[in-house]
C-alpha cells in the first residue's frame, strides 16, 4: 500500500474526530459558503493531512489547540509551515480559543486571504 493510499485512508476517519473549533470553522467554510471557495478537510497534501485546504486557491487553515504551544509542536508546526508555503500555499494558523470564541475575525482574516 502506497504511503499516498495510506494518508488518504486516515483522512476519511479523521472528521469524525475534529475538535469543536475545528467543527464550527467547517460548518462555516463548507459548501463554499465563504467567496465561493472550495474548502476541503482533512486533506492529504504532500506528507502532512491538513486540517482545512482549498487547493484551487491554495489556501491553508490550521486550527491548533493548547499542546501546538509547546516547543517540539511549535519546531513542528513550522517546518510544515515551510514545507507547504514554499510550494505556493498561504498558511493560516488560529488556536482554537480564537474560532470559538471570535469566528467573525478569524473569516475576516480567511476572507484577506481569499481575494
Amino acid at each position: 500500500m502506497s504511503d499516498t493510499h495510506n494518508k488518504t485512508e486516515l483522512a476519511r476517519h479523521l472528521p469524525r474526530r475534529q475538535t469543536a473549533a475545528e467543527r464550527a470553522l467547517w460548518t462555516r467554510l463548507q459548501n463554499r459558503q465563504l467567496g465561493g471557495i472550495k474548502f476541503r478537510r482533512q486533506q492529504p497534501v504532500g506528507p502532512y493531512i491538513i486540517d482545512l485546504v482549498s487547493l484551487k486557491s491554495q489556501i491553508v487553515i490550521e486550527v491548533d489547540g493548547g499542546q501546538h504551544g509547546e516547543d517540539s509542536e511549535g519546531k513542528r508546526d513550522n517546518e510544515r509551515t515551510g514545507w507547504l508555503e514554499s510550494r505556493g500555499y498561504d498558511v493560516l494558523r488560529f488556536w482554537n480559543n480564537e474560532v470559538l470564541l471570535n469566528m467573525d475575525a478569524v473569516l475576516e482574516r480567511i476572507t484577506e486571504v481569499t481575494t
